[in-house]
Formats: structure tokens, sequence, C-alpha cells
């Protein structure tokens, strides 16, 4: 017997530009060298779909995100062909979330204004920071003024839903700094921030040449006073690094990677999860570099695995416990056909620790399993 009720489904779109790569920065993205082949990467980009129509199943497409590199480096031209493209192979949700992440050193009022008339309906603008030293130290191209100034256009341009990507923890950062940065970010009246701590990751210039990063005593500053600040000016926290004026203002494509929902992935180095109707779950990825990307001699598809019943324990667990609220219990087996009883050592094990709250109705981490979620995490490894 089949398995027919698949997971809610979002497609990624990866354009893996940018001006110039952040030494933080451990995306696949790769600093722009002359013109930009819009046309040949917009084209390979819908290629690359069609090979991939039939693991939508017919499901609309509840979200589409476009993410970097800096997708507005593309022109409003060139997303339009892009959006049309999509939309004649696959079936869109009639309220489909549409979000473009966008670069404030290449931001342009025009190019927002076309954006949003082509049904773009969701802007996240890279902001990071709007301290001067900072942002040189990130190696952002952009300045504080120049962000502010981006914020303005996408509200002037119709964004009505606008996120902000603030990190801290930033080299040399004072808890000050911190919360200027957040205040700052309050005062556009985006109406969803994603506040997170910067980590050096590895294959990244930071990960080289380590930066000088604030002391722990002065991050759990930060954090506590940042969360007390987001929730006095009505910004929910939802999940780790998430926190939205509404409910409707979460980022329902983030939402549906927490929840473990599927994903069509299309573009140099775009990843997707799939759900089949055997039951399997796959994971899939697309070649990194632009150049084999865009190379009609070799495939789009790098590699793809299908998740081992001993993985997909932690593979939900990583997702669906960075929310804070958790989800309900019943998505454990509609997402990973496994039951709670065959994970109920861990979860005795993580609720004797404390981590874990009872699952009666949901699978959510207590505030101390929150706090320290990598410990949590950990009960769930294979």
């Amino acid at each position: 017997m089949t398995y027919t009720v698949l997971p809610p489904l979002s497609l990624y779109i990866h354009v893996p530009w940018c001006v110039r790569k952040c030494p933080y920065c451990d995306f696949n993205s790769h600093a722009q060298q002359g013109n930009l082949p819009e046309q040949a990467y917009i084209q390979a980009l819908l290629n690359d779909l069609v090979l991939e129509k039939e693991a939508a199943n017919n499901r609309p497409i509840q979200s589409i995100f476009i993410g970097g590199g800096t997708p507005s480096l593309l022109s409003a031209k060139s997303f339009e062909q892009l959006l049309n493209g999509i939309s004649q192979q696959l079936n869109l949700a009639s309220d489909i979330e549409i979000t473009l992440e966008a670069n404030p050193g290449t931001a342009e009022q025009q190019k927002f204004a076309d954006y949003f008339k082509l049904g773009i309906n969701r802007l996240s603008i890279g902001v990071q920071s709007f301290h001067g030293t900072q942002l040189q130290a990130l190696g952002r191209i952009h300045s504080a003024q120049e962000a502010i100034k981006a914020a303005e256009m996408a509200h002037r341009a119709g964004f009505t839903r606008l996120n902000l990507d603030l990190m801290h923890g930033l080299p040399e950062q004072t808890p000050e700094q911190a919360l200027a940065d957040l205040k700052q970010a309050i005062a556009l009246q985006p109406d969803h921030l994603s506040w997170y701590q910067l980590t050096i990751e590895p294959n990244t210039a930071y990960w080289s040449h380590p930066p000088t990063l604030p002391e722990d005593e002065d991050l759990w500053q930060i954090q506590e006073q940042g969360q007390t600040l987001l929730a006095a000016q009505g910004f929910n926290q939802y999940e780790v690094s998430a926190y939205a004026k509404t409910p409707n203002a979460r980022a329902k494509h983030n939402l549906n990677y927490w929840t473990f929902g599927d994903f069509i992935g299309i573009g140099a180095g775009a990843h997707g999860k799939i759900t089949r109707l055997d039951k399997t779950i796959y994971r899939n990825w697309k070649t990194r570099t632009p150049k084999d990307y865009l190379n009609p001699d070799k495939t789009f598809q790098a590699g793809q695995r299908s998740l081992t019943i001993n993985e997909l324990p932690i593979e939900f667990m990583m997702n669906a416990l960075r929310l804070k609220e958790g989800v309900p219990t019943s998505s454990l087996t509609e997402r990973t056909f496994l039951n709670l009883a065959d994970i109920s050592k861990a979860c005795q094990q993580a609720q004797n620790a404390g981590l874990l709250a009872n699952m009666d109705e949901r699978i959510l981490a207590t505030p101390k399993g929150f706090l320290f979620l990598n410990n949590l995490l950990e009960y769930f490894l294979d």
C-alpha cells in the first residue's frame, strides 16, 4: 500500500553570485567576474526544474525562496522570465509566499518596485550590522546608511513583508553596539527579524584567520537583553533565530524546513528533500560551481541519497526542536513514518535531563532544552 498524503512542498532557487565573498560566509557564493550570464542561468534553472517536476507529484508550491549569493544582482526581467517559466511547470498555491534575498549594497528603488510588481511579496535584506567598523570586519559592501535606505526602499516599493538579517557576537562587538543594531533594525519597521549569533564555519576566511569575538559573558548579556527588547517591541520568537510581529509574518518557507516538509532545490549548489510515494525520503544536491552548472555537457545533479531509518530521528528533531512551540506529536509519523515508540528511549533520556517536554500533544524542548539545543539533539544521534 502506498503512502499518498505527502508533506507540503516548497521551491528553493539558488543564485550563486555576489559582489564580494564575505569572510564569514560558508554558502555557495562566488564573486562576480564581469557581466553575469543572466539569460543562460535563468534558462538553466528552468531546465533543471523540468528534471525535478516529477518530484512535485502535483503538489502546490507553498513558497518560493530565492537565495544566494546575492539574487538582487539579477534584473527584474530575468526574474519575470523565471517566475513565468515556473508557473508553467508547477502548480502554485494561491497564497504563495515568494521571498527574494537582497543586499543593501545592490539595492535600487526601481528594481525593488519591479520585483514587487512581479509577485515577489517578501524581501529579506542582509543587513548584518549598522555599525561601520563591524560591517568592514564582516567584509560587507554596504554602509549603515545604505542598509537603512534599502529598508526604506522596500517599504516604498510596496513590501509589507520585510525581513532584516542581523548578526550579533561580531568581532570586538560590545553589548551596547549589539543592542544599538537591534534598535535600529526595529526602527525600520520590518515584520520579521532573523537575529543570530556569528559562528565561525570551516572553509571560510574567518576559519583560517579567526577574529577576536566577544567573551561568553558578553554573548549571554547580548542574548538576554536582545530578547527582552524584541519581546517588548512585539517581536515574538518562534524559532531559535526568528522573530515575527504576527503569526502571518512568520517565514512560511523556513517553517516548511523546520516542520520537515519537502522542497525542490534548483540552481548551483542547491539542495532538495523529497518524500516519495513509497515512503522513501531522499536528499539531492546540485553541481556547485556556476561554470559547471551552466555547462551543457554536465548534469545539474551532483548527488542523491536516501535517508536511512537511523538518520530520520535526528533529521526530524534538528529541525522541529528549533521551533519554540515545537510540532504536533502526530507530525513525527506523518513526516518520517516513524512512531514515538521508535524513539522512546532517546525521548525518555532527554526528558530525564530536563531538556525535552512531555510529549502528549507536542514535541518540543523545555526552556532549558531550547537554550542548550545541541545537548538535546545529541540524544537523537544514531
